[in-house]
């Protein structure tokens, strides 16, 4: 059993569990209180996929928490997985890391507010969309932009 002054955050995510942008939220919050982050993936058909997921995310979480990270595999509707994840565990808080609006099916199927119905706090870690220069491809593509463009 956690000490009353730990918090208890439910990580959900599937393809961005481990990118920067969840990483730098996770340790940003690891600094400012004592947190235990379990991390749920949900939208699961393939198990292969899940243990891929969960072998190279487990580690760069629990770097960032600076500290062990719990993990959950759900089914494959999300909500349905986060619901069971709040109802059979005590979480204070919940975090969603989606890939951008453009290509998240859990965007599309409004998942942070249907999450927030739940009735506990819910913190949305989204990548914004980068926008690119022809200056900037110039730059990256190494300086020539060839026939094609």
């Amino acid at each position: 059993m956690e000490p009353s002054n730990v918090k208890c955050v439910l990580v959900v995510a599937n393809r961005t569990a481990s990118t920067q942008r969840l990483l730098d939220e996770i340790s940003r919050r690891a600094e400012l209180e004592p947190n235990r982050f379990t991390l749920l993936i949900p939208d699961v058909s393939d198990r292969k996929a899940a243990d891929w997921t969960l072998e190279v995310a487990i580690p760069l979480l629990r770097r960032a928490a600076r500290g062990p990270v719990d993990h959950l595999v759900g089914g494959p509707d999300p909500f349905i997985a986060v619901e069971q994840a709040v109802r059979e565990h005590n979480f204070d808080e919940i975090i969603i890391s989606t890939l951008p609006k453009r290509t998240s099916k859990w965007l599309r199927r409004d998942l942070i507010h249907r999450v927030e119905s739940l009735g506990l706090p819910v913190t949305a870690v989204i990548p914004r969309r980068v926008k690119i220069s022809l200056d900037d491809a110039h730059v990256a593509w190494g300086g020539g932009l060839g026939a094609g463009w």
